[in-house]
């Protein structure tokens, strides 16, 4: 049984739907975090080492940060294809995104938010504005990142446009728009929003 340690309207709230997606036993085990407003804590009860959400345990195996989760996951769970395995064709394109998501780009959107620019040649990520036309390259070719193929990837994408499609973090892209939608609407995200809260 996978525990995931969650907090609503979080991170970790893709996780619900990856969870969904795979169609695994699970249970959701609610705590509080700091926010940015200065509520919350740390909960005692968060094995996460810096109180942050998401993470998981799986029997011993305690897994945090959002790509070492969704790899965990799709290849815990390979059979149920959400990630492609070693010596399949489309792995090295898998992890590639995996890593840009959490190496690239949320460090440009977090670099964005806060109003620092980034530092030409010593930061291991780029700005928003020149990592989004190598999200928009891909997704020109297929329906998601993989193509055809919709991946736990798509999962941290998807809902990382969904949430910022209104703001001003990300230029309007109708192409981006259109994958958030597509990503959002599958039946599992929508089962996810309702166990959310």
């Amino acid at each position: 049984m996978i525990t995931l340690f969650h907090h609503p309207q979080s991170r970790s709230t893709r996780f619900i739907f990856l969870l969904e997606e795979l169609g695994v036993p699970y249970e959701i085990h609610r705590v509080d975090i700091r926010k940015r407003d200065g509520t919350g804590a740390v909960d005692p009860a968060n094995p996460h080492p810096h109180g942050k959400v998401p993470a998981i345990r799986d029997g011993g195996t305690l897994v945090f940060e959002s790509t070492a989760i969704a790899l965990y996951l799709t290849d815990r769970f390979s059979e149920r294809g959400l990630g492609p395995q070693v010596g399949e064709a489309d792995r090295g394109a898998y992890l590639t995104w995996l890593a840009y998501y959490s190496g690239v780009l949320e460090p440009a959107f977090v670099s964005k938010f806060l109003g620092v620019e980034v530092p030409r040649g010593t930061a291991g990520w780029v700005a928003v504005e020149e990592a989004m036309p190598t999200v928009i390259q891909a997704l020109s070719r297929g329906p998601y990142l993989l193509g055809e193929r919709f991946s736990a990837a798509d999962v941290l994408y998807g809902t990382t446009f969904a949430m910022f499609s209104q703001s001003p973090l990300m230029e309007k892209s109708a192409l981006i728009d259109a994958y958030a939608q597509r990503v959002v609407g599958r039946p599992a995200f929508q089962r996810a929003l309702a166990r959310d809260g």
